[in-house]
């Protein structure tokens, strides 16, 4: 262990990876206690995992090495990779969800993930672009870690991409252009509208109806714009 990790608890929830790491994916537990949640992805009947899981309290438990493939990300897809848990971390962050009792994640939590993902990013060369939510991957199944996670706390230190610059305003001149930069962009389009939900869950949580309007086509644009630019590194 080191001093980013305060517990190890091992998961027999694990296998080879195929493919380098190039992602960071971020979840909620979704369920009623951290005990819960930690002896769901210790049971391998249940089949799931993630590699660190944050408690409430701060506390980081690490279940499985980086360097094998934990079975968080489900059935996903992410800037043409269909395999997200042999590309990715899965960080696990102690919160009921939307099923249960969605509440924002606390100051500990938050305190204790951003030293953790700076220390990932750094070792894997991880793109800001690739540290994404659940929903981001799989958008019409799921909504984890949800409108009341703080991006902005990531981007501020340059872990995750921040809101861009709108004065160029929305660029596409009609939704099929939209969906096209979505899908551009790295979203599965397959159920345009959870994949418009998803990238407003992200982008814009305030509004989250699952319709295209000029305020998030604006956001896209500057986002294509940026990437375009090599600006999102």
């Amino acid at each position: 262990m080191n001093e980013l990790v305060h517990r190890e608890v091992d998961s027999p929830n694990h296998n080879l990876r195929k493919l380098p790491v190039s992602m960071v994916v971020l979840h909620y537990t979704g369920m009623e206690s951290a005990a819960a949640a930690l002896e769901r992805m210790c049971d391998p009947q249940a089949e799931v995992s993630a590699h660190y899981m944050i408690d409430e309290d701060g506390t980081v438990c690490r279940l499985i090495d980086e360097a094998r493939r934990a079975w968080h990300a489900g059935r996903s897809y992410w800037r043409g990779i269909t395999d997200v848990n042999s590309a990715s971390i899965g960080i696990e962050l102690v919160n009921p969800g939307h099923e249960f009792d969605y509440r924002p994640f606390t100051d500990r939590q938050m305190e204790a993930l951003l030293p953790l993902l700076a220390d990932i990013i750094q070792r894997h060369d991880i793109p800001r672009a690739n540290v994404v939510g659940h929903s981001d991957i799989a958008p019409a199944r799921k909504q984890d870690p949800g409108e009341l996670f703080d991006w902005e706390a990531l981007s501020a230190r340059r872990l995750a991409l921040p809101t861009p610059d709108l004065s160029l305003g929305n660029l596409f001149p009609n939704d099929g252009a939209f969906f096209l930069g979505l899908e551009r962009f790295g979203y599965d389009i397959s159920d345009q509208q959870a994949a418009v939900t998803a990238f407003q869950r992200r982008w814009r949580p305030r509004k989250i109806d699952g319709a295209i309007d000029n305020e998030i086509g604006a956001i896209l644009s500057a986002l294509l714009l940026d990437r375009d630019r090599g600006m999102t590194r």
